[in-house]
């Protein structure tokens, strides 16, 4: 039986509209659709252009087109560390980014916190940092970051690069980007399309940043470089054949939500992260991972289920839900269900309905 609805955090439940405009992608010839040529560059300008207008991105940023948020990793480091980046870790998500700057032979240094805990609120962050990784929201644990987290990087380490991870959480915050050097994420999760394409913002200093490294003769990537990536971005281009459709679903899907108005979209996300949560702190069998309810996720909450996890997705599933399997050392006693502004409130309704008879 087909999930009505699918709530893994990535790929995560396929966004109402994808399936129309995929099938009209195909008649007008999208997917053969060359990338130096008129019709692509009205697609990547109209879908960078919606893009900053949903997200209230300011005119002067960038956004260039990956593969997938996990290229961005590697890319961020190549292009915006000469020796040290700072990282913090609070799953595997986070601890990820860290270990490919250290693969990539950068000085990299840590704050690790537990799984599912918050950190101190005045971390002790080395001066000299080039740049700091910041996880929005941790998709293996249903942690977020405090924005006053995030804000407080720019004054107390002004030299430093912020570039904040948003992979699970865009499009519902609301980032003030005038702390934030480069934010990204990938399409499969909150923008509910297929996966296989990665969208990265970035600021001037990070492109001052990136031709400096490169003027000091350091290695900082070739085609998806920063500096190739904004002179073909100049031109609504790609430096190489990108992901034409992903890009063109991207666009229409963004048209769809400004649409819908993001302002709605957050107050749905609250909505039905509100009642799942109410009911993880009240249900005799599951209990909610994150404690500290100031630093709960909205976009991908995690229940421990203990040795019920089998049952309780059994159980789900034969309601036409499909949770997320939890991560890691975490996967056999833990469920993950994202929220996403393809999960309508139906279908979060649905999901609380049939997790209040699980008994």
């Amino acid at each position: 039986m087909k999930p009505f609805a699918h709530f893994g955090p990535g790929p995560s439940q396929i966004y109402f509209t994808v399936e129309d405009h995929l099938k009209k992608a195909f008649r007008e010839g999208i997917p053969s659709l060359g990338h130096r040529t008129k019709e692509f560059e009205a697609i990547f300008q109209h879908t960078t252009e919606d893009l900053k207008s949903l997200l209230e991105i300011p005119k002067e940023y960038y956004v260039f087109f990956a593969a997938s948020a996990t290229e961005i990793w590697e890319r961020s480091i190549q292009n915006l560390v000469a020796e040290r980046s700072f990282h913090f870790i609070n799953g595997a998500f986070s601890k990820r980014f860290y270990e490919i700057a250290k693969l990539l032979g950068k000085n990299a240094e840590e704050i690790s916190v537990p799984s599912g805990k918050a950190f101190s609120p005045n971390p002790d962050v080395r001066q000299n940092v080039e740049l700091i990784a910041l996880t929005h929201n941790e998709t293996s644990t249903g942690v977020s970051l405090p924005m006053n987290f995030i804000n407080q990087f720019r004054h107390n380490h002004p030299k430093a690069l912020v570039i904040v991870d948003a992979v699970s959480s865009l499009p519902y915050p609301v980032f003030d980007y005038s702390k934030i050097d480069s934010i990204f994420f990938s399409v499969q999760k909150g923008f509910g399309l297929p996966a296989g394409l990665g969208v990265w913002i970035v600021n001037e200093r990070c492109l001052t940043k990136a031709e400096k490294l490169l003027a000091d003769g350091r290695q900082i990537g070739t085609y998806h470089s920063l500096p190739f990536y904004a002179q073909n971005a100049k031109k609504n281009q790609t430096p190489e054949t990108p992901n034409v459709l992903g890009i063109y679903l991207l666009g229409k899907v963004v048209e769809d939500f400004l649409r819908r108005g993001i302002h709605t979209i957050r107050k749905e996300t609250e909505y039905k992260s509100a009642i799942l949560y109410q009911l993880l702190d009240n249900h005799p069998l599951l209990s909610c991972f994150v404690k500290d309810k100031s630093v709960r996720s909205q976009t991908v909450i995690v229940a421990d289920c203990k040795d019920k996890t089998k049952w309780i997705t059994d159980e789900l599933v034969k309601a036409g839900i499909q949770p997320g399997e939890g991560y890691g050392e975490n996967k056999k006693t833990q469920l993950r269900f994202a929220n996403f502004p393809a999960h309508s409130k139906e279908q979060y309704e649905l999901l609380v309905d049939s997790l209040e008879k699980l008994t």
